[in-house]
């Protein structure tokens, strides 16, 4: 079981990224392999394992033992999911790369349904829906109707009508043709999830850059995976330090405005919110409205820490120019 047919090429691989999760990724791997076809004609699963120091390499032997030719391992030393992704497209055999995390499993008719539509020229890539694997009670602090409250939290739900997304997918349950890579490069390494590190911005950057220069992206509804909420999530410093590297990262995707008045590589446009949102936060009594605010007034740090170091960074290299 699970031995490829000579002259059978291979149409999709599934780059699954790990890190020290050796138990969950088991459940990732089963519920892929229960969904492929036995001989994995056309499919392969591609494990790349991030400097993990548990089981996880055993683990990923044990299935390549139990199905040889539909699944390989790959080591990539340099620490950060956008290395790990790079390297699973780079090691990819499939003209459609797809990615599932770790910690996920994915619903029935997955990958077929998430990349049925690639086959073809039309779309450049495609997002399907990530669901809470159950339903979990929000902290009184958080609201679910809070635009807040859904960043750290690993959901993308735009609703049951399939058609063309208009915002990019996230890496938990998203797809592309292997050659937009190849045209528009991997995902920035300066941006994504590194160790404990929580940059983000590496999967809906790449996104933004194929909407950009062009090229369609395709939302699936039909293709589901099941993330965990993880009770550490739900806490109050998980969500602050998740925002200020929020606001870190997005300055380093989009830079700051240089036609703005800037106090020391800062535009002053943040010191003022910062200002602002920290009057609100002093005033409001509503524990929800409350900890919006603080969330906010992070996520501004965070900008204003990596607008200083851009500019540091910046004078630094016109130093070692001269």
């Amino acid at each position: 079981m699970g031995l490829r047919p000579m002259n059978c090429p291979i149409k999709i691989t599934v780059i699954v990224c790990t890190y020290n999760r050796s138990e969950v990724l088991k459940r990732a791997i089963e519920s892929l392999v229960s969904e492929l076809p036995p001989t994995g004609c056309g499919w392969e699963i591609l494990v790349v394992d991030n400097n993990s120091t548990d089981e996880t390499r055993k683990v990923v032997g044990e299935f390549e033992r139990r199905y040889p030719g539909l699944i390989r391992y790959c080591f990539e030393p340099r620490q950060g999911i956008s290395y790990v992704r790079n390297a699973g497209v780079q090691s990819a055999s499939g003209e459609i790369v797809a990615f599932l995390d770790d910690d996920e499993t994915a619903g029935v008719g997955w990958l077929q349904n998430l990349t049925a539509n690639l086959h073809g020229g039309e779309w450049a890539g495609a997002g399907g829906r990530i669901l809470p694997v159950a339903a979990f009670p929000l902290p009184h602090w958080l609201s679910a109707n809070n635009d807040f409250t859904a960043g750290p939290l690993p959901s993308f739900d735009r609703g049951l009508d399939a058609g063309e997304l208009r915002e990019p997918p996230f890496g938990a349950n998203m797809a592309f043709r292997r050659e937009v890579f190849d045209k528009l490069g991997g995902f920035r390494t300066d941006l994504g999830r590194s160790g404990q590190e929580l940059f983000s911005n590496e999967d809906t950057e790449f996104g933004r850059r194929l909407m950009r220069a062009g090229l369609r992206l395709r939302y699936e509804p039909s293709a589901v995976t099941y993330h965990p909420v993880y009770e550490s999530r739900l806490h109050k410093q998980y969500y602050l330090t998740w925002w200020f590297n929020k606001g870190r990262s997005d300055v380093r995707e989009f830079g700051t405005n240089p036609a703005v008045n800037h106090v020391l590589g800062i535009p002053d446009k943040l010191l003022r919110s910062l200002v602002w949102q920290a009057a609100r936060w002093i005033v409001s009594l509503d524990p929800i409205q409350r900890f919006r605010w603080k969330m906010k007034m992070w996520n501004t740090i965070g900008q204003i820490v990596e607008s200083r170091l851009l500019c540091l960074n910046a004078k630094q290299m016109r130093i070692d120019a001269d």
